[in-house]
């Protein structure tokens, strides 16, 4: 099986009322954690990339590394571009081997993120690849993502009709109350997902497949394994996963997890370390991150995303 787009997984997963987990990549290791788990539930899976990843990883790295996942899990695997800022690194990662990406105009007036996403697009569909655009802006930071509180907002429906006509965009990210980062709210504020602003997009596009950024749930037993092994995220908060598992059930097809891959790699490879002082072998400390990896998967694939199972389908 070779690489896969996401169109038809997307269609699948509408009408099953599930969603695809898009975990962000970066070595090997995490590669492989995220794409055993998928095989062992036989789901689909979305890998992706950022910016910061090609820098960190090299691009022809991480394709042939999520290649090599393909050939050894068999299963549907689309290579995603997250969060892609302008045309040149899209048409790269295009013309580099990815079957999907994604163009972040948001941070554009509604006019210009139309021009810069029907840009990609064209170029994109032209060769076979798919593209995912963003109406509103996420709070928090997660690598070259960085907006404020005061900057952030919630996508209106209102638009929602236009852009996709007039960029011909194959799935739309929104902002409904989800944040990039491990630390998305304040001591004391409660998470909750706009499910009003979701409804209504769904109602407007209907059959479209919509994409939730930012949405981690921070699982506490990962944040107390790095408090106990030296670290401290005392005050990280992420979404609640039975706002995600409702979300996954309606018009969300794809749904971004990288702060909690980041959580449960660093948990295990600490842990490990902590435990084993005089361990000095990446392949000892690097295995049991990716045994975390693969826990952590695993639970979101059955207990969030809803599509075990659902490769065969």
């Amino acid at each position: 099986m070779a690489l896969v787009t996401t169109k038809e997984m997307f269609q699948k997963a509408y009408e099953g009322g599930y969603a695809i987990g898009a975990f962000n990549v970066n070595n090997m290791e995490i590669i492989q954690g995220i794409t055993e788990a998928a095989k062992e539930e036989n789901a689909p899976v979305i890998l992706q990339v950022s910016a910061g990843a090609r820098k960190y990883a090299k691009h022809n790295y991480l394709v042939k590394l999520v290649e090599a996942a393909v050939l050894e899990t068999d299963l549907p695997i689309a290579l995603h571009l997250d969060h892609g800022e302008d045309f040149e690194i899209c048409k790269a990662c295009i013309d580099g081997g990815f079957t999907s990406v994604m163009i972040d105009g948001s941070k554009h007036s509604f006019e210009d993120n139309i021009a810069l996403t029907k840009k990609v697009v064209d170029y994109a569909h032209e060769r076979g690849v798919v593209v995912e655009g963003e109406l509103g802006q996420l709070a928090g930071i997660e690598d070259d993502v960085n907006v404020s509180e005061e900057d952030a907002s919630f996508t209106k429906p209102e638009e929602v009709e236009e852009f996709v006509a007039r960029t011909g965009v194959d799935s739309l990210a929104i902002a409904i109350g989800t944040s990039h980062g491990a630390f998305k709210f304040k001591p004391g504020q409660k998470p909750e997902l706009r499910f009003d602003i979701l409804e209504e997009i769904q109602r407007r596009l209907p059959n479209f497949p919509i994409v939730l950024h930012g949405a981690s749930s921070v699982s506490q037993e990962y944040v107390n394994i790095i408090a106990q092994n030296g670290g401290k995220l005392d005050d990280a908060i992420g979404i609640p996963e039975d706002m995600l598992r409702k979300a996954a059930s309606m018009a969300v097809c794809k749904i971004n997890i990288d702060s909690d891959l980041r959580l449960a790699f660093t948990a295990g490879v600490r842990e490990h370390l902590m435990n084993n002082p005089a361990h000095f072998d990446p392949r000892q400390y690097l295995t049991q991150g990716r045994e975390y990896i693969k826990a952590l998967v695993k639970h979101k694939i059955v207990n969030v995303l809803g599509c075990s199972g659902a490769a065969s389908k």
